[in-house]
């Protein structure tokens, strides 16, 4: 039997509101700033890029809806392929420079880098602040395809096409932020009988739980107190690669986005697949869950954005999204956790915001 998902909100919609155009390659991940109207975004083309979301939402009628973005972030060696930002920051963090959070960045360069986020107010056109750059976490080997924050932000997860997941202390509590404060998530079953892992998710309602999703289209719970893996579900992603996993807010609940057009409910008690649905017309490459966990945000291949009712399975909206550029399309997809935002990003070098 499914875990019970809790009761929806009054079912909505969403609407575009922004389009976001800087970048000069494939926006491959994205993340909103949890205490502020803005979002991170970051791009093949090495950068990131802060934009501040607030002065377009209620612009007079005629006023044009493009925004630049605030603060560009250079540095990566190559392709930025994921980035993080901590929750529940509200600056203290970021030393003088009147940031507005800790963010991680991290991709083919295989360096995990970390970030003050300058505030909002910033001039796009003053010059680069050294001290934007807070530190650098060292460990991986290969291209790290996704981080995650816990729900403390003291704690981050990575997995890399090197084999390993990683978890990480980029605040330096622990050590210094230069690579020292790094373990590998133990596990008594070695990473490698499932190949390689493509995302990470902490569990909300479990601290001390993470689950990462593999290219074997297997999905494993990892207890992080316990040091080992608890639960491994072979079929997360059926037999087709499992591109990204998260975990429900409140329930025992894994959702898995995959290759193979579907998508798949786990239930971390027990593993198994509680539920699974052909979601869309090509690979499901992305997911998000509302804050409340009512809803479901899924992106693919196929150019479209899906919501879906959690509970009932089904899909409320459909939107036309990204253009197709090299047999990719959407690539990401983000709730802001304390606003009515959303956001997706594509392979068209395009981030799109939603109210």
């Amino acid at each position: 039997m499914s875990p019970q998902v809790a009761s929806p909100s009054p079912r909505r919609s969403w609407s575009p509101r922004l389009t976001l155009r800087s970048h000069y390659d494939a926006v491959r991940a994205l993340a909103f700033v949890p205490c502020h109207p803005a979002l991170v975004t970051a791009s093949e083309d090495a950068t990131l890029k802060l934009w501040n979301l607030q002065k377009p939402l209620v612009p007079k009628r005629s006023a044009a809806l493009d925004v630049e973005p605030v603060y560009a972030f250079r540095g990566h060696r190559g392709p930025v392929l994921a980035v993080a930002v901590a929750p529940g920051d509200t600056g203290g963090d970021t030393g003088d420079i009147g940031g507005t959070g800790l963010c991680c960045s991290a991709g083919v360069d295989a360096r995990i880098r970390c970030w003050r986020l300058p505030g909002l107010d910033s001039d796009p056109y003053d010059g680069y602040d050294p001290r934007v750059l807070r530190g650098f976490l060292d460990g991986h080997s290969d291209a790290v395809w996704a981080l995650a924050f816990d729900v403390t932000g003291r704690h981050l997860a990575s997995c890399s096409a090197d084999g390993t997941v990683r978890l990480w202390d980029p605040r330096g509590d622990s050590g210094d932020s230069n690579g020292d404060n790094c373990h590998t998530c133990p596990s008594p079953v070695p990473v490698s009988d499932h190949g390689v892992p493509t995302s990470v998710a902490f569990v909300p309602s479990q601290p001390a739980q993470l689950v990462a999703g593999f290219r074997s289209g297997a999905t494993v719970l990892y207890d992080l107190e316990a040091t080992k893996a608890t639960l491994v579900s072979p079929n997360g992603g059926g037999r087709a690669q499992v591109n990204q996993v998260v975990a429900h807010p409140s329930q025992p609940l894994t959702i898995t986005a995959s290759d193979d057009r579907a998508i798949r409910y786990l239930d971390n008690r027990t593993g198994e697949v509680v539920h699974s649905m052909v979601a869309h017309l090509d690979a499901v490459t992305c997911l998000a869950l509302d804050p409340g966990g009512a809803f479901l945000l899924s992106g693919s291949h196929d150019c479209s954005l899906r919501l879906w009712h959690l509970s009932e399975h089904t899909c409320v909206q459909e939107l036309p999204a990204h253009r197709r550029k090299h047999h990719e399309a959407v690539l990401a997809v983000a709730f802001h956790p304390r606003r009515a935002l959303s956001a997706s990003a594509g392979a068209d070098a395009l981030a799109k915001v939603f109210v």
